[in-house]
């Protein structure tokens, strides 16, 4: 990995919690942990940190409008996630994150099986478009057989409304906007295909 593809990643969640991350070796998450381990981590009972006291049920994200990258699979345009009406799966990615790379193949799995029952979506927070080029991500997309939606959280405003602090992260969301399962590390397509069937359940 080079280390300037490293640091523009860290850079990216910097406004995630990640000030501490040259010093080690990894950028923080709220669990302990650093981006680069690939361990997995559950979060909480229903898949969300914050609930709403009253119904003990997750609170719905407020939606958020991000930029999409034509890529295989996907189209230049914009998304809004969670999608209105409609279980949404988001994977948050790094171009820099070998854990990533490695679980495309389950991810990939997992999208054939699922289908259009939920609106499929992976997510950079990377610098799209200024520290690092679209085109860099499209080869990336297209050298690991990405072949759905992909989007550049630049601001990362969607990522810290979950929040996301360690790569590869996931959560699965409810028509309702309620994050049903949320972790991080790599998976195996079963445990993709669980995850999201909890949001199509929600």
């Amino acid at each position: 990995m080079r280390r300037r593809d490293l640091l523009a990643g860290l850079a990216s969640v910097g406004v995630l919690g990640g000030a501490g991350a040259v010093a080690t070796g990894g950028v923080p998450n709220s669990l302990g942990g650093s981006v680069l381990d690939g361990e997995s981590d559950e979060l909480g009972e229903n898949g969300s940190e914050s609930s709403d006291t009253d119904s003990g049920r997750p609170e719905p994200i407020e939606p958020v409008t991000i930029d999409t990258i034509e890529a295989p699979g996907s189209r230049d345009g914009e998304v809004t996630i969670p999608a209105p009406d409609r279980p949404t799966f988001v994977d948050f990615f790094g171009t820099w994150c070998p854990p990533c790379a490695e679980q495309m193949p389950a991810l990939a799995e997992a999208h054939d099986r699922i289908g259009d029952e939920v609106l499929f979506v992976s997510v950079t927070t990377e610098p799209v478009g200024e520290r690092i080029s679209e085109d860099k991500v499209v080869d990336w997309w297209h050298k690991h057989d990405g072949d759905w939606l992909v989007a550049a959280d630049v601001s990362a405003e969607l990522a810290a409304r979950f929040p996301i602090g360690k790569y590869p992260s996931a959560r699965a969301i409810d028509a309702s906007g309620r994050v049903q399962w949320a972790t991080s590390g790599t998976h195996t397509t079963e445990e993709f295909v669980a995850g999201i069937e909890r949001a199509l359940d929600g």
